[in-house]
């Protein structure tokens, strides 16, 4: 697909200050915020930041590639969008304009079980190309029934995430009263009046709601009540005994999402499941972790002959991804950066933060002389980052 971007926003950091201008403080502030005082945030992007890759300027160069094998297909870059929970409160239709320009551009597209989204519109929009993560439910019919109905949709590849065990202690959402539709209180209405666009839109696409729930959970919950329904309804602690009959039942490949250690990485081998994710759910849940780049080096090298070892959180740019994929990983994905261009550009921005990424990786590339994102490995200057 040709790459056409708007030149005014060449950066995913030009798309969020544009993204804070556009859409009300309390869904910039859920987009935007870490947990408690967002440590672990900044120092994901910062420690990316400390890799430094080595270039070859006299080398003969028959030219980079962005293409990438993984699970048996072959994407056009090494990089897809991440699983987010309620994309549509951050711009509305978020998560369809993100599954087309994902689609179009040939590269993953993951669908959080609590976006804005439902797992059937998804196969629609993606034709059955697309990635499923599962919040793990206490009901084994309800997780069965999640399952069936992600099969009977085509996704052929399952991401279970185990780094929620508990939801992130976030300030702002709780000062913000944060639910599904947002409470109004004065501020939030106030902020909702200063933004036109965003308020016209959601009218036009309706309120947002968690579509692949819709038919397990009850209206117009508030921030207390939607709490308790998410505490009945899925268990975030993963262990052994929940994950071995999904890999029973699930035909397809399963990532494990959230790995922040070789301990953890071992018993997903051990499990038999195709591959992870190193990550720390974006700096939201635990501000005393560490960052994701710091395991991800280890991990990668014990384990990355044995599954496929994939990164995200903290990844901003395509000199990011060239750092996480120099360092180890095979794949990343990012989050925030596609939901600052959506929140910025509207119906462009998925095809416009995917266009600029790309952009930038190549560019990384054909400076490095590096013919192809396997091979970035060669070029990582050694050290601790």
């Amino acid at each position: 697909m040709q790459l056409v971007y708007n030149t005014s926003y060449p950066s995913v950091d030009d798309l969020r200050v544009k993204a804070k201008k556009k859409i009300p403080g309390f869904a910039f502030e859920y987009l935007d915020g870490g947990c408690n005082d967002d440590v672990n945030l900044r120092r994901n992007t910062q420690e990316i930041r400390e890799v430094q890759l080595k270039p070859q300027y006299l080398k003969k160069h028959k030219g980079s590639s962005l293409k990438t094998q993984l699970f048996g297909h072959e994407y056009d870059a090494p990089f897809g969008i991440a699983p987010v929970g309620l994309q549509g409160l951050m711009w509305p239709n978020a998560a369809e304009i993100l599954a087309k320009a994902a689609h179009q551009h040939n590269i993953p597209f993951v669908l959080s079980t609590v976006t804005t989204t439902s797992i059937e519109r998804a196969a629609q929009l993606t034709e059955g190309k697309f990635w499923f993560q599962l919040y793990h439910p206490t009901e084994n019919s309800l997780r069965d029934d999640i399952l069936k109905r992600a099969q009977d949709a085509g996704c052929n590849v399952l991401v279970l995430l185990c780094d929620v065990p508990t939801f992130g202690y976030r300030p702002r959402d709780i000062k913000n009263g944060l639910s599904m539709p947002p409470r109004m209180t004065l501020n939030n209405i106030l902020q909702i009046l200063g933004r036109p666009e965003w308020a016209l839109k959601t009218l036009q696409h309706g309120q947002p709601n968690f579509e692949t729930l819709k038919a397990y959970m009850p209206n117009n919950l508030d921030m207390s009540q939607l709490g308790a329904f998410m505490d009945q309804t899925f268990s975030g602690r993963l262990d052994e005994e929940k994950i071995k009959p999904i890999r029973e039942q699930w035909k397809g490949k399963i990532v494990l999402k959230g790995v922040a250690n070789r301990l953890d990485a071992q018993k997903a081998y051990d499990l038999g499941l195709d591959g992870i994710i190193v990550s720390n759910h974006g700096g939201r849940q635990l501000d005393a972790g560490e960052s994701t780049i710091k395991p991800l080096k280890e991990i990668a090298a014990e384990y990355s002959s044995k599954m496929t070892v994939m990164m995200d959180s903290g990844l901003r740019s395509g000199p990011d991804i060239a750092r996480a994929l120099a360092v180890g990983a095979s794949f990343t994905f990012l989050g925030r950066a596609f939901m600052y261009g959506v929140a910025a550009l509207g119906k462009e921005g998925g095809n416009h933060t995917i266009s600029i990424l790309k952009t930038q990786l190549q560019q990384v590339m054909e400076q490095l002389c590096c013919e192809k994102t396997v091979d970035l490995y060669e070029h990582l200057i050694d050290h601790t980052p």
